[in-house]
This record gives C-alpha cells, structure tokens and sequence, in this order.
C-alpha cells in the first residue's frame, strides 16, 4: 500500500507574509501530499536542494520533515506547481547519486581527541573532529549513520589515508578552505533579510521578495527562548572562539566564571559566530549537526556548520533579522 504524507505548509505562508511589502497580498500556500520517495529519489533530491541552497537537513535518503519543507520552498520560490511530484528535471540536475571520497594524510590533522571538560578544552588551541567518520559525514552534509550504511564492511576505527568512501554527490563542505577571521560586508545583498522562523525552525533569506535559500535551525529553549524581534547582523567571524559562559547560557546573565574555547568543528559553535543586536545572541553553527531542528539552544539560532558557511556567503553585516 501506497502512503502519502500531507504537508500543510503554513510556516511558508507567514514568512512569505512578512517578505511581502505591506501592500502586497501575501500568496497563498496550498496543502500538498508528497509521496513517500524511495531512497535512491530521495538522495537526489536531498542533493538537489542542497546544492540549491534549499537545505533538506542531513543526507539520510529519507523523507525527513526538513526535506518535506525546503522541497515546497524551492518549488514556491521557483513559481513552480507546488505538487508533490518528482519533477524529472530535479532529478536531472543530479545525474549520478554518489561520487567517492579518499581519506588523505592531510585530512588527519583535522581529527584527534577532544576533552569532555570545558576547562581542558580551554587550553587547546583547536577543537577538531573526534573520527574520520565525523569528519567524512559533516564533509558531505550527511548523517553518520548513512556514510556507515553506504560503506558497510569499513573498520569505523581503524580508517586510514587510502581508503575509499561511497558519498552522496553534493557540493562537499571543505573544511580546509576556511581561515579565521572576520567576515567582510557584502555590499551587493545590502537590501537582502533574514527570517527566522521559531516555529517551522527555519531560517531563509528574502533578496526583496524573492526567496534566496532556506535552511533548518534549532531556536532557544523554553527557559532561554531566542528573542523575538528585529535585530540587525553586528557582525560575522569564521571560525570563532566562544565564552562559554554557563551562567550566560543558562540564565542569560553574564560572569566572570568563563572558558574561552578555541575554534574549530567541534566548538559549541561550530565554523560561524554573527552576532545580532540583541546582546549574547547570535547566529552559528554547531559541534553536533544531528540535533539541527530536535535540541534546543540557549536563546541563538543554530546551524549546521556546512549551512552556516553558505548563509554567510548569502548575508550581509548590517542586514535585518526578523526572529518570530
């Protein structure tokens, strides 16, 4: 028996809502049913959004509520008919569904061991990933767990340079390409917004009323809840180091009982800092990617690293970000 899923996309509706100038009649989001894809369609489209900048969450080949959500966004976006059929020409732009992928002797330097202690971690000068899996799976935008069922008879804890993986064929998340430091003002997207969208738990980009990307997020907590309002980017840095700040994080209150954690993918926040307006709050990325859109935060807007690092390429410091 055949399962559709129906998808009542009003999240979009409100943040379309929003883009549109005040005089504009918002467009309207009608409910679609989407079938349950097999696994090869769905990687491809997975791949597709991806690459699109229609983040789908992690590659996992399977209908996810976030793949669900940035499916209809392109689709409306596009002007195309927001139906749950498998457009061919989506699947044309992914012609083949996985590439290979070679450990290198460089790729070591990115692994190693990270403390549990924020205090050990506080005397590092870098904070890399902990396995080879780790670092394969945040490459290619991926659950851990898929990597490891595409290659099922790999030794996970004995991977050496050499080695070849089967990966999904999305643009892959170079690690090695990223330098620290601050993120210059892109004069060009000046005019562009962010929308950040507590309840659907995405976050998108309006180039006037046109929809430029959308990426999942996870938002506060109950006790820090992010905060809603209009605030502007301050700021944006590649690889930050972070105050980890229990007393902050936890009560929003600032001390002086504080560790300064060095940077790297596995600092609490990931490959990107953009602070907002709102003191203590920004916009980052994360030391864990399977909790996007699950976990909460402590009141910022968290990505995963390979988003964070195109959301900064499609922003501007000085934008406005709209939290609701």
């Amino acid at each position: 028996m055949k399962f559709v899923f129906l998808i009542i996309a009003l999240g979009s509706m409100s943040i379309f809502a929003l883009a549109q100038e005040s005089t504009t009649r918002p467009p309207r989001v009608y409910p679609v049913a989407l079938p349950n894809y097999d696994e090869e369609t769905a990687t491809r489209l997975q791949i597709f959004l991806d690459n699109s900048d229609f983040g789908p969450g992690k590659i996992d080949g399977k209908m996810g509520e976030f793949f669900r959500k940035s499916l209809i966004s392109y689709k409306h976006a596009h002007a195309m008919p927001k139906t749950g059929a498998v457009d061919s020409w989506l699947l044309d732009q992914v012609p083949v569904t996985y590439t290979t992928y070679t450990i290198r002797e460089e790729d070591l330097k990115f692994v190693g061991d990270v403390p549990s202690s924020h205090a050990e971690q506080a005397r590092l000068n870098w904070l890399p990933y902990t396995s080879l899996l780790e670092f394969v799976a945040e490459r290619y935008h991926s659950a851990e767990a898929f990597i490891q069922k595409l290659n099922p008879e790999k030794n996970w804890e004995h991977l050496q340079p050499g080695e070849t993986l089967k990966v999904p064929n999305v643009l892959p998340f170079e690690v090695e390409k990223f330098t620290e430091g601050k993120v210059p003002e892109n004069p060009a997207f000046a005019s562009r917004k962010v929308f950040v969208d507590t309840y659907e738990h995405l976050l998108e980009v309006f180039d006037n009323n046109q929809l430029v990307c959308v990426f999942p997020i996870t938002p506060g907590s109950k006790m820090l809840p992010e905060p809603v309002g209009t605030w502007k980017i301050l700021g944006a840095t590649v690889w930050p180091w972070f105050r980890y700040d229990e007393g902050m994080l936890n009560y929003g209150v600032r001390t002086e009982n504080y560790y300064n954690l060095p940077p790297g993918p596995n600092n609490l926040v990931g490959v990107l800092w953009m602070g907002l307006s709102k003191p203590g709050i920004g916009i980052h990325g994360t030391n864990n990617p399977e909790t996007i859109g699950r976990a909460a935060s402590h009141g910022c807007i968290r990505l995963a690293n390979w988003d964070a690092a195109r959301v900064k390429d499609l922003v501007s410091v000085g934008n406005t970000v709209i939290i609701f």
